[in-house]
């Protein structure tokens, strides 16, 4: 029989880390994105037959640059929202009020937990529920801080 046993992680280099990908979901998700432009001076080259006489397609490079960044933002953000929604409700709640609104860099743990939750909890009860949640994202986005 096998005895499956869930890892012990670093609890704050763990918290560390989810807080991260928060931070980058927010920053993703609620900061534009400037798309970079072409160049429309001209450069000339004394040698001639450009760099290493390569082609270069300026244009077509930002263009897919801006494409790829656009795409790679939008799928972070998309992993990230669908491994929050699979935590149960309450660690879900405390997630998206204290980490993922656009508001939450202003927005304390206390505002949280006295006035977000209906009705309040506790401090401790909410340690505990944020615990919860960081462990379950950190092992679901792979970002999990292992006890050696």
């Amino acid at each position: 029989m096998n005895n499956f046993e869930l890892p012990e992680l670093d609890r704050k280099a763990t918290q560390k880390e989810v807080e991260a990908a928060l931070e980058k979901y927010r920053i993703f998700k609620y900061v534009y994105y400037e798309e970079r432009e072409a160049n429309i001076t001209t450069s000339y080259d004394d040698v001639g037959g450009g760099k290493a006489n390569t082609i270069s397609d300026q244009t077509g490079n930002i263009a897919t640059h801006n494409i790829d960044e656009k795409e790679r933002r939008r799928r972070y953000c998309e992993r990230i929202e669908r491994s929050v929604r699979r935590l149960p409700k309450m660690e879900q709640f405390l997630i998206e009020e204290r980490y993922m609104s656009e508001e939450s860099e202003y927005i304390t743990d206390y505002n949280v937990y006295c006035f977000k939750f209906q009705p309040p909890i506790s401090s401790r009860t909410y340690d505990k529920i944020r615990w919860k949640a960081f462990y379950k994202l950190a092992l679901n986005l792979n970002i999990a801080v292992v006890n050696e």
